[in-house]
């Protein structure tokens, strides 16, 4: 009996002591309650397309590629690929190396047409220039590295002496690919690369902009260069072989531009393939024709630009 009064004291004591340290415990105010909201995930961003230029052959009429460049740049509207054809081939890997358009502009003016061209004997050769002046002043401007290694995709567009094929070089010497697409036959002797020969790309794409679009261009802008030929009779080699091209080119350009979605051409009258003095003239009017065309451009780039999931 003891015993199991002893029993139940014990249990009332420890009920008090429980109680009393319960009474005793500080209150958790609900002010001192901290909630942490859930981390929200960022907005999705919409997704702009992939903007390819496709630079078209001319010789000299080229330098307008750098106007267009430049006001491209100036309106913050990314060139994701580009691709070149002969003259355009050479303002591609330029910019595809890194140069802004105002280096361009630099290197355009800055250029001695006289140490690009080593002429040969023709009869002996099948051109009058090597084209190796030409190769090793691209390779200089881009620190020697290949086309796959350049700042961003590039291609350069030349045709296959043999079969007349187009090929599209996106990777090798930056310089001798240049050299191939610029190979106007009869004026610049063909370009050996493995066991194949290669001549000018404006053969078979003088706006490369198909090229463009197969090589991942959601929205391709073509600059067409080319210029109408002429009424005056050539009265020699190279203008014969320049004329010529000018014939074949406006068919071909015809074709090739239907894979575009812009349109720039620069309005070069009086402005001839062989005509370097008028290089600052070339580039004002790629200039002024790519202001033309940015509010269908930007238009363009709305439309086609991919809404957040």
């Amino acid at each position: 009996m003891h015993a199991f009064r002893r029993f139940i004291r014990g249990v009332l004591v420890l009920v008090v002591v429980l109680v009393m340290a319960a009474c005793s415990a500080p209150l958790v105010r609900e002010a001192e309650v901290q909630v942490v909201p859930p981390v929200a995930a960022p907005a999705a961003q919409p997704i702009p397309p992939r903007i390819a230029l496709a630079l078209g052959g001319g010789a000299a009429r080229g330098f307008a590629h750098v106007g267009v460049l430049q006001v491209l740049e100036e309106a913050a509207i990314p060139v994701d690929i580009i691709v070149g054809t002969s003259a355009g081939s050479v303002v591609a890997a330029l910019h595809a190396s890194g140069l802004s358009g105002a280096a361009l502009e630099k290197a355009a003016l800055g250029m001695d047409e006289t140490a690009l061209t080593d002429w040969m004997f023709p009869l002996i050769n099948r051109g009058m220039i090597r084209g190796e002046a030409l190769a090793n002043y691209i390779n200089k401007q881009v620190a020697g590295r290949p086309l796959q290694a350049l700042n961003k995709p590039i291609g350069v567009v030349a045709a296959t002496l043999g079969s007349g094929a187009p090929i599209v070089f996106r990777s090798g010497n930056t310089g001798l690919a240049v050299r191939a697409s610029s190979a106007v036959p009869g004026v610049f002797m063909p370009v050996a690369i493995g066991d194949k020969e290669y001549v000018d790309g404006g053969l078979v794409a003088p706006v490369p902009a198909r090229f463009a679009r197969e090589m991942g261009g959601e929205l391709v802008i073509a600059v067409n260069i080319s210029s109408p030929p002429s009424a005056t009779p050539a009265t020699d080699t190279p203008g014969l072989m320049l004329q010529t091209f000018s014939i074949m080119g406006q068919q071909l350009s015809v074709h090739e531009l239907a894979a575009a979605d812009v349109i720039v051409v620069p309005q070069l009258a009086g402005v001839g393939a062989a005509d370097f003095k008028s290089r600052k003239q070339a580039i004002d009017a790629g200039r002024v024709a790519m202001q033309r065309e940015l509010p269908r451009l930007r238009a363009l780039i709305a439309q086609k630009t991919k809404k957040a999931q």
